[in-house]
């Protein structure tokens, strides 16, 4: 044999024997935190987690932290001289301010509105990206782009290219796990955290605030541990049985991984999200005994209990159902913009307080973003419309460079203008700062080597510290 020849690790397994000795070797792979990608991270990782706070329907930027008093001068009157636009329902009006006012925080001065003044007290943390773009007006093509950096179905989420890239820190636990709002999940469902064409062992995992954290974790009463073991020894010894003929069969391999895992989270993902000796000061820095923070209070506390424990990913959903339960606000603005603003305003500051009295902002990357943004004008009187030409994000945590703007809209905050980032740069710099290039994170898929950011995107070299 060719000394100079070199094997992947999928050659290698298979050339092992396959079957049994494969999935020993590749259990022993995962406790070491080695049965990842082909592709290892490519440089020094900042980051080693990240949570994703999704304002589903889409936030308004001129609204919360990109403010524009030009609105004010000329309110009432027709958007003019800055292109064509389209609105995705009727009833366009004029120019409508803000009905919130700004005030700059910290020592970088930006400009947060009235809406969120706690997370305004942390400012000089957050890298605000007031320029961003999408390609879709409409919530379910948004929603994908935005959590899986295309338009259609079937492709894999941000959470999945993570666990796929870097594989996880605990063999017990899921490697990404969603919590969608009290009120209910967004549209498109359990494909926007899907694992697309890779392996099911990739998608997201839904987790519960309450109860049980997954339906269906514990067994019946009349099933012993001891009797479960046996069972599930049997169905595992007919699947390696299996897959010792079909060796190349990842959806195989993933399920066979997955009975294991949901075995292990029996015990595992109860006690993880367990808040109950939580002391009354975390309590309170998450507002958990009081309306109208304990709900998504408490998942922002078991985010941070997660990623503790490993999970490479969280992604929290703000904003369920369809229309007043959302951020989607076509009317009533100033009603439902406020609640859910004081749903997570304190929350979330109180995340990043917690974070750093642990030691762990340093190395947790914080998102915050919704599908896409609001246009200037309003809709039926106090709303207002969809907007994918400008938009705002933000970002925390490990290698951001805090208390940074990046770009800007135009002066009534309909379009980006200046330093214009597409939602494929945003995966990108997230890749990044976990320590991959989205340029190399490939995973193959009918011929093609497929990328999160397609071939697209480039890092916001901006907000890195």
């Amino acid at each position: 044999m060719n000394p100079a020849v070199a094997y992947t690790r999928r050659d290698l397994l298979n050339r092992l024997g396959g079957g049994i000795g494969t999935l020993g070797l590749a259990a022993l792979l995962g406790r070491d935190n080695l049965l990842a990608a082909d592709q290892m991270p490519h440089f020094p990782a900042k980051a080693k987690r990240v949570i994703s706070i999704f304002c589903y329907g889409g936030p308004s930027q001129i609204d919360t932290f990109d403010p524009k008093p030009e609105l004010e001068k000329y309110a009432g009157q027709a958007m003019t001289g800055v292109g064509d636009f389209t609105v995705s329902q009727g009833n366009p009006g004029g120019l409508m301010p803000s009905p919130w006012k700004f005030k700059q925080y910290g020592q970088s001065g930006a400009a947060v509105s009235e809406l969120f003044p706690e997370v305004a007290q942390h400012v000089d943390d957050l890298a605000i990206i007031r320029s961003m773009y999408a390609v879709s007006n409409d919530h379910g093509p948004a929603l994908y782009q935005m959590n899986t950096g295309t338009l259609l179905a079937g492709h894999p989420s941000v959470g999945s290219w993570l666990t796929y890239g870097l594989g996880t820190e605990n063999e017990n636990l899921p490697g990404y796990v969603v919590f969608t709002d009290h009120r209910g999940g967004p549209i498109n469902g359990a494909p926007n955290w899907g694992n697309g064409f890779m392996p099911a062992a990739y998608q997201g995992t839904q987790f519960r605030s309450t109860g049980d954290p997954i339906v269906d974790l514990k067994p019946p009463k009349e099933m012993t541990p001891e009797r479960q073991r046996k069972w599930l020894d049997l169905l595992q010894s007919f699947n390696r049985e299996h897959l010792q003929q079909n060796p190349n069969d990842n959806e195989l391999s993933a399920r066979i991984q997955s009975y294991e895992l949901a075995y292990r989270m029996q015990s595992h993902a109860t006690e993880a999200i367990d808040i109950s000796k939580e002391t009354e000061a975390d309590r309170r820095l998450y507002g958990l005994d009081e309306a109208p923070t304990q709900n998504f209070g408490r998942q922002a506390l078991m985010a941070r209990r997660l990623i503790e424990r490993g999970v490479r990913m969280v992604q929290i959903y703000s904003g369920g159902g369809n229309h007043e339960p959302t951020w989607d606000q076509h009317w009533s603005l100033r009603k439902f913009h406020s609640q859910h603003a004081s749903e997570t305003d304190l929350p979330i500051a109180g995340l990043i307080k917690d974070l750093k009295s642990r030691g762990l902002f340093d190395e947790t990357l914080i998102i915050w973003h919704g599908e896409f943004g609001r246009m200037p004008i309003s809709q039926r009187l106090d709303g207002r419309d969809h907007n994918p030409d400008g938009f705002t994000v933000w970002m925390a945590g490990a290698g951001v460079k805090g208390g940074t703007i990046v770009g800007a809209t135009d002066h009534f905050g309909y379009k980006a203008v200046e330093n214009r980032k597409s939602v494929y740069d945003f995966h990108a710099t997230i890749l990044h700062l976990m320590g991959m290039d989205h340029t190399k994170l490939t995973y193959e898929h009918n011929g093609r080597n497929m990328r999160l950011t397609d071939v697209h995107g480039e890092v916001i070299k901006e907000v890195l510290a």
